[in-house]
């Protein structure tokens, strides 16, 4: 079973349709459009198929027609939530709605003046969740991430419609990035990092997660421990058709080790895993050695 390779899959073809579908036909029609499309995945991609099944057959201990469901409705999900990063793009975000469990937390860190680091993971819609909060609770949110998106699809979305709403800081080989993130810590903005894609070859910690070993990426805990900011874990899950529920824990104010930081981010991972199985979206091995 495969890795992680760094790259987010996707159609040129695919965003151009559903673009165009949410532009004339609205979000309900594209919602449609997706049952075909996300059981036509479910059919044919064996491989995400294959790990999702392993992941709820081996570590939640899900089994039968009940983990299968699971996983069609996982691919499901995962369509909306493309969907739903569009129809932000596109302005038409006006028929979404969410709640903030412990929003005041990300209060409490813009008030501190020294920015935030929040750390999430590939579980729900953080995307969409950085274009809630900008504006409400800070003007800029950046997110850190991996610049290894098929890089014509890219272009197509930022072409289409405007870009994100929040900034991107790229990792990149000269660690410009670790500079990115200084810089706008400084200026009182929020780090978002995806702590839990560990890819071969890149330092990590070793944790108990579920009951299995897995590997998580060594980085964004590095990070969190070392810049003088607040550290909070936030989710964005989709909790009904057009509405999101965001949550955010008590901030970490003082040093710790990248490993007690990461021993308290699996521990809360677990549990939003265990809340909301069908939005894992991580299609591969997670716990390959």
């Amino acid at each position: 079973m495969s890795r992680w390779d760094g790259k987010t899959k996707g159609s040129l073809t695919g965003y151009k349709i559903f673009l165009f579908f949410i532009n004339t036909l609205g979000l309900d029609f594209a919602y449609g459009l997706l049952r075909v499309v996300t059981f036509y995945y479910y059919l044919f991609a064996a491989k995400p198929r294959r790990a999702l099944l392993d992941f709820y057959h081996n570590t939640l201990h899900i089994t039968g027609p009940e983990a299968r469901t699971l996983v069609r409705r996982n691919f499901y999900i995962f369509g909306q939530t493309l969907v739903d990063r569009a129809a932000f793009l596109l302005g038409k975000d006006r028929k979404f709605s969410h709640v903030f469990e412990n929003e005041q937390y990300l209060i409490d860190i813009r008030d501190t003046g020294k920015g935030g680091i929040l750390l999430s993971a590939h579980l729900g819609n953080w995307e969409t969740a950085g274009n809630l909060l900008k504006g409400r609770i800070t003007p800029t949110i950046n997110i850190v991430m991996l610049d290894a998106e098929v890089e014509n699809i890219k272009k197509y979305m930022d072409l289409s419609t405007g870009g994100s709403r929040f900034k991107v800081i790229a990792i990149k080989n000269d660690l410009s990035h670790i500079i990115a993130i200084r810089n706008a810590l400084i200026n009182n903005e929020f780090v978002a990092i995806h702590a839990d894609r560990y890819m071969e070859g890149a330092r990590f910690i070793e944790l108990d997660f579920l009951g299995r070993k897995a590997k998580f990426p060594q980085g964004p805990f590095v990070i969190a421990s070392k810049f003088d900011a607040p550290v909070t874990f936030v989710f964005a899950a989709k909790d009904g058709k057009y509405s999101y529920h965001l949550s955010a824990t008590l901030p970490i104010e003082g040093k710790m080790k990248p490993e007690e930081i990461a021993r308290l981010y699996v521990a809360e991972l677990e549990r939003k895993v265990r809340e909301y199985p069908e939005q894992w979206f991580n299609y591969f091995d997670f716990f390959q050695a």
